[in-house]
């Protein structure tokens, strides 16, 4: 089984494209991400091909260009075998600790506990992430020295 690292998290496409075009608690779970350099989002090619499509079908190819160069700059790339769920593989791939869906089906408890046997892996909506997530508390689990706050800016 895959070590789960706690400062690696997933946003599978749905999460970010709404991060982009509606914000709310696909925002601000992301914007949790964005404020700390300790912290990595995770994305395979694949899943950012999907992120793109959806955001080129709601909105228009230059948005979406420019989300993925900037989405290119901001995630840690990661690979997987051809066919696999994106999401799901960039969090096994990538040791992630935590994906992040408004996909029912992939948070539901029977999907959780049969992937659990494999990898450890928290999967939740961007809503209950958000509330849920305690930066200091995860500083201090990873790090040896106190948590220092949040070293970036979420929207620059």
């Amino acid at each position: 089984m895959n070590e789960a690292n706690p400062a690696r998290i997933v946003a599978d496409a749905d999460v970010l494209a709404a991060d982009l075009l509606v914000g709310g608690p696909a925002r601000e779970a992301l914007d949790h991400i964005r404020r700390h350099d300790w912290v990595e989002l995770l994305a395979s090619d694949p899943l950012l091909d999907d992120a793109e499509a959806v955001i080129t079908a709601l909105t228009d190819d230059d948005l979406a260009a420019a989300w993925r160069d900037r989405i290119e700059r901001e995630r840690v790339a990661v690979t997987h075998p051809e066919g696999d769920h994106p999401a799901l593989a960039s969090a096994y791939q990538g040791e992630a600790a935590h994906l992040l869906t408004f996909d029912d089906d992939l948070s539901s408890a029977a999907t959780n506990r049969s992937l659990q046997p494999h990898m450890t892996l928290s999967i939740r909506s961007p809503d209950a992430f958000a509330r849920l997530f305690d930066s200091e508390s995860l500083y201090e689990s990873i790090h040896d020295d106190e948590y220092p706050g949040p070293d970036r800016d979420p929207r620059a």
